[in-house]
């Protein structure tokens, strides 16, 4: 008798295993054809997006060695000291001249130099977009890559080299743990009637945002407000101060970016909030934060402070325009 009954109890229990494992299986390939991925995790989502943000700022804004005043007719660039902007010492004595003129520049390359416009050579003068929309135009020679920047109604032009004194100087990226608690949702509160905004930067020149409305949420018990800027539809750029700026975290401002759902809402994880170029880098534009964005408490989340003060450039030897 006991061995007929453990013989059943085994049967059963293989039975069931069975049983349990085909409905599993069947559970699996019904979730696998859905196509609904499960979500990732906000911890993960947050070390992937820090990667990112690091690989992304070495190479776009640790390497800016100077951002140089182009002064209205032609300005000759090249390696050589006699040029009107002296380019790193990779590049040829003379690379080309560039031509301002009703705001708009165009660069005349030097007669046998291999210059890249795009990624494709230049072969005669070419018109340039600068950077304050979207698909602005870049010249490459070798490692060192230009570009026109806008700071209000001034160009200039901003010069990249991964392989200069600044770029090699960089002291790095230092974050907070990561803290739930500084991951909140926020409501969004359309403006009446939204218009463009001029907000100063970090040299006293008036840049132009797009606003529609304010977020509002809860952090660290209690009620606050945002104001973002719109950088394409639904996407939000978060420019901020709190209570730790200038101690923990970098006294001008940080930078945080969300997105708009459909149910108006928008999910605001500070510690994803950065520092902006102008804290490691003197030849960057940054915008002063709004007074209506200064938080009343410590967002210890994020990235810290740069270990180092870096004053702001000027005109001369990579000035600012």
């Amino acid at each position: 008798m006991r061995r007929t009954g453990g013989w059943v109890n085994r049967a059963i229990g293989v039975a069931t295993v069975l049983a349990c494992s085909a409905a599993c299986d069947r559970g699996s390939r019904g979730a696998a054809s859905s196509g609904a991925p499960a979500a990732e995790a906000p911890v993960a989502i947050t070390e992937k997006w820090r990667a990112k943000h690091e690989a992304d700022y070495r190479r776009d804004w640790v390497s800016i060695a100077g951002l140089f005043a182009l002064k209205p007719g032609a300005n000759t660039v090249g390696s050589a000291p006699a040029n009107d902007i002296v380019l790193p010492a990779s590049t040829p004595a003379r690379v080309g001249r560039f031509l301002l003129a009703k705001h708009q520049v165009r660069f005349e390359p030097a007669a046998g130099v291999t210059v890249a416009h795009n990624g494709k050579p230049v072969a005669a003068a070419v018109d340039l977009k600068d950077d304050s929309t979207p698909g602005d135009d870049e010249l490459t020679i070798g490692d060192v890559r230009l570009t026109i920047h806008a700071s209000g109604e001034q160009l200039g032009l901003r010069v990249r080299d991964p392989n200069g004194p600044l770029a090699r100087g960089f002291l790095g990226f230092t974050w907070f743990p990561i803290d739930l608690q500084y991951r909140v949702t926020g409501r969004f509160i359309r403006d009446a009637d939204p218009k463009p905004m001029k907000v100063i930067n970090t040299f006293g020149d008036l840049d132009e945002y797009k606003t529609e409305g304010v977020v509002e949420f809860t952090l660290m018990g209690q009620t606050v407000r945002l104001r973002p800027f719109t950088t394409r539809p639904n996407r939000f750029y978060f420019v901020f101060r709190d209570a730790s700026s200038g101690q923990e975290t970098y006294e001008t401002a940080r930078f945080l970016y969300s997105d708009l759902l459909a149910d108006g809402t928008t999910v605001l994880d500070f510690n994803q909030a950065y520092n902006p170029p102008c804290a490691f880098n003197p030849y960057t534009t940054c915008p002063i934060p709004l007074r209506e964005n200064h938080l009343p408490v410590k967002v210890l989340a994020g990235e810290k402070a740069y270990p180092v003060h870096v004053p702001l450039g000027r005109p001369g030897g990579g000035g600012h325009p």
